[in-house]
């Protein structure tokens, strides 16, 4: 393996060790679970919580309480796609996204389909753009959502989010981006940018595989109300229950 030169850092990274340090005492030490917050074991991890959220919101000019956490960028995909489909499904059945996301994209597009739904996938030219006019002639009254992957995972190929996302702002639909290659890499502004929705995930940026992020609005208008995909305990304030993984979270403190 001495001889082996790594090329393949957008399928994932090593883990830093500043981050593998940082992660250490949360499994042994500071062991507790976040949602028991009647002891000091669990109340204190969610200082550190909002430390790693403050710091992905700081990134990307969004608010703590915007951002959420996942299994990763695979989870945060579906969330935004059939969470936002289901969820508004009474103003439309329409999403426009591009023959060139994730597999995370396309299969939820695909599942959506069997339920009914219209899926535009739009062509790219030859170095992976998507047509801006193509985008304009697709939107039509049904559209409720656009995903367009940020920075494509096979090619590198980063879209122009700034003008789709004035395209989505004139025409009130909700933008999603599969940043999961762009986040850490290039500059992004939710606000700038109008995203509604943005995936994120660790091992990608020198952290830890199962544990990623999705940034969802709600501060500022329009606010962004999904479907949960997981029930139970109603962490990630209802949006994403399951207990904490505290230590993966923490890279983003680092």
């Amino acid at each position: 393996m001495n001889s082996v030169i790594y090329l393949d850092s957008h399928a994932t990274t090593p883990v830093d060790k500043r981050v593998v340090e940082k992660m250490l005492p949360y499994f042994t030490e500071k062991f507790g679970n976040p949602s028991s917050i009647d002891h000091i074991y669990g109340n204190e991890l969610l200082k550190d919580i909002k430390e790693a959220r403050i710091n992905i919101a700081q990134v990307i000019n969004a608010d703590l309480e915007e951002i959420f956490f996942t299994s990763g960028a695979t989870e945060s995909d579906n969330m935004a796609i059939l969470g936002i489909a289901r969820k508004y499904k009474n103003k439309g059945n329409h999403i426009i996204t591009s023959v060139i996301e994730h597999k995370a994209i396309l299969e939820s597009c695909h599942k959506l389909e069997l339920e009914g739904f219209e899926i535009t996938y739009l062509p790219v030219d030859s170095k992976g753009y998507i047509s801006l006019i193509d985008l304009k002639k697709s939107i039509r009254k049904e559209t409720i959502l656009v995903s367009i992957i940020a920075a494509n995972n096979e090619i590198g190929t980063i879209q122009d989010l700034e003008k789709i996302g004035k395209i989505c702002f004139d025409s009130n639909i909700l933008f999603h981006i599969d940043a999961a290659q762009a986040f850490g890499s290039i500059i992004l502004d939710v606000k700038k940018m109008n995203i509604h929705l943005m995936s994120i995930s660790a091992h990608k940026i020198y952290g830890p595989k199962g544990i990623g992020g999705i940034y969802i609005r709600k501060n500022i208008e329009p606010k962004v109300n999904i479907e949960p995909l997981f029930f139970g305990g109603g962490q990630e304030n209802g949006i994403r229950s399951g207990t904490y993984n505290v230590p993966g979270s923490l890279r983003y403190g680092v």
